[in-house]
């Protein structure tokens, strides 16, 4: 059994270095940990009264992980969700925010939960995840990790600028979706026949 640090750690090396992606709405980037978020969290560690650029290029990987299991596991409450969901969740936490909570809730109403739809794990969610959890213990998890890539798929759909995340150019899977099948049992990876069908229209 994973604890959350371990998780955590995982969560860094998939994110990698520091990166400044134009096309990543991010902005710049390290370890995972946007400047956004550096800001939010007021992390001026170079001492110049500015969160910026620098600063980023400044965090090490300890400190992304202590805002990780801080900021992105305990703060939105994944510990209340069943184990077998912790990982995957926590680790589309970091990469979507909120949207990893919407992208369960969104689920749990198609397994028949009664659930708002608001990216907040509170009593009502947590509930229904326990008891979709309950009906379907070994299929929850996929299920989730499905629903994950699906979510990466519809957003390089609607924005021709993220595909590069979702298909290398070369024309196999992507980071996004390698990332999300990391979650997900080996039987319901997508082969690359079913991957080349799904993006086919991206040209």
């Amino acid at each position: 059994m994973q604890t959350v640090r371990e998780i955590a750690r995982e969560i860094v090396a998939r994110e990698g270095g520091y990166v400044n992606d134009p096309d990543d709405p991010g902005g710049a980037t390290n370890f995972g940990v946007t400047i956004h978020t550096m800001r939010r969290l007021g992390l001026d560690l170079t001492g110049d009264g500015v969160v910026g650029v620098a600063d980023v290029r400044a965090l090490t990987r300890a400190q992304a992980e202590d805002i990780f299991v801080d900021h992105y596991f305990h703060r939105p409450r994944i510990a209340a969700l069943p184990q077998v969901l912790q990982a995957s969740v926590f680790d589309m936490y970091v990469n979507a925010g909120a949207n990893a909570v919407k992208i369960l809730q969104r689920l749990l109403r198609q397994m028949g939960q009664e659930v708002s739809v608001d990216g907040a794990i509170g009593p009502q969610t947590i509930a229904a995840t326990q008891a979709a959890h309950d009906a379907a213990p070994d299929h929850i998890a996929d299920a989730y990790g499905i629903a994950r890539r699906n979510y990466y798929f519809r957003l390089a759909d609607r924005r021709a600028a993220s595909r590069k995340y979702a298909r290398t150019r070369a024309g196999g899977k992507g980071g996004w979706i390698k990332r999300a099948e990391e979650f997900i049992a080996p039987r319901y990876h997508m082969s690359d026949a079913e991957f080349r069908e799904r993006v086919a229209t991206w040209g």
